[in-house]
């Protein structure tokens, strides 16, 4: 069982910038393909962007392309988000997601960030 910590949210206004990290428990992190997921009031919750455990960037929701960018650092068992112009439909909770059977599964997350963009 692998835990993960995420950090970085806040408030920021339209156009802003912010970096979210999670930082994962274990040594085994750098086998485990990584995701980022958010979930809107009233919405189901999506996934964002992911990770492979190679470092390939296999996935981004249309709305971040060219936003957003996930990246990891193994040495330190982290993941990020860097969130460059950001919009108020960004706002949501952020969480981060971890595949470690590399099967597109989820079977671990955080406890999840708030992001919030005003206009």
């Amino acid at each position: 069982q692998v835990d993960v910590v995420e950090s970085g949210g806040g408030s920021v206004q339209a156009g802003g910038s912010l970096r979210l990290s999670c930082a994962a428990s274990g040594d085994t992190f750098s086998n485990y393909n990584m995701a980022w997921w958010r979930q809107a009031p009233g919405k189901e919750r999506e996934p964002v962007a992911r990770i492979t455990w190679t470092r390939t960037t296999s996935y981004y929701i249309d709305s971040v392309k060219g936003r957003f960018t996930i990246s990891r650092d193994n040495a330190k068992n982290t993941v990020y988000l860097q969130m460059n112009s950001l919009k108020p439909e960004d706002t949501a909770v952020y969480y981060c997601a971890v595949d470690s059977t590399r099967r597109g599964r989820i079977d671990a997350w955080g406890q999840g960030t708030q992001v919030t963009v005003s206009a």
